[in-house]
């Protein structure tokens, strides 16, 4: 056998193994291809009875509401649904942030809502529920008793109150009102042991012996003395005033 003999043979046999090889290739397609039709006549034929059911409902419902929809409605709803797709996909991307921000904050808004019962509870346990409501009470009383004139009056005088109070709540001022009521209720206690008449003037009289007695009159006098120059002063300034205000006369 010649050298040409079995070159031709060689490539004969490679043709030959690259035919058989490319006819398995189309076996295989068709195969597939095959197993692919059989299983979309196999799904066609599942979901031909749900589909005709669908259908049927579909039917039914559009018969429904076929006197309040007509197919423009939903054409143009469905245009409008199509041009907002990102404005959509947005806010399902907000609600899916919103819902994660409530999983991770559900545990910390329970225990403060626990917190906020348990303080509640407390308060309530406490009477501080009863003292509001007697405050609002009073509230009630104040504003049903006073009129709109007298809460502007208050107004306009309530720096000279709370420099009052102010003078009041002073050391001073308190060690005297606490001197003063002792002797007030000591007054009264002794008062319910004096005879039923009055003392005589020269009863009184012999009480000026007392120190004491002299002591605390001449304090009431003073005391009347400055309160009358404070008074004086007052309406003094008042006519001075007064007087400054005035228009002089002939004046336009």
């Amino acid at each position: 056998m010649t050298t040409v003999s079995t070159d031709r043979i060689s490539e004969l046999e490679r043709k030959i193994d690259l035919m058989s090889f490319q006819m398995d290739l189309l076996v295989a397609e068709i195969r597939e291809q095959r197993l692919r039709r059989d299983q979309w006549d196999e799904l066609r034929s599942d979901l031909a009875p749900i589909a005709g059911e669908a259908m049927t409902l579909a039917s039914n419902e559009l018969e429904a509401i076929q006197d309040f929809v007509q197919p423009e409605d939903i054409l143009r709803l469905l245009r409008r649904v199509l041009r907002n797709t990102k404005n959509i996909e947005d806010g399902m991307a907000r609600y899916e942030s919103l819902m994660d921000f409530l999983d991770d904050a559900g545990p910390l808004t329970s225990e403060a809502v626990t917190k906020i019962l348990t303080t509640l509870e407390d308060f309530e346990q406490r009477g501080y529920f009863e003292f509001a409501g007697a405050g609002l009470g009073i509230v009630d009383t104040v504003v049903t008793t006073y009129s709109k004139e007298d809460v502007e009056a208050l107004g306009d005088n309530i720096v000279q109150m709370l420099d009052i109070v102010k003078n009041l709540t002073q050391p001073e001022m308190l060690a005297v009102a606490k001197r003063m009521l002792d002797a007030v209720q000591r007054q009264q206690a002794a008062a319910e042991l004096e005879p039923a008449e009055p003392p005589g003037l020269l009863a009184l009289a012999g009480q000026m012996r007392d120190p004491e007695v002299r002591r605390g009159l001449a304090r009431a006098l003073n005391t009347f003395k400055v309160v009358s120059a404070s008074e004086t002063e007052t309406a003094a300034a008042t006519i001075e005033s007064n007087m400054k205000n005035k228009p002089p006369e002939g004046g336009a």
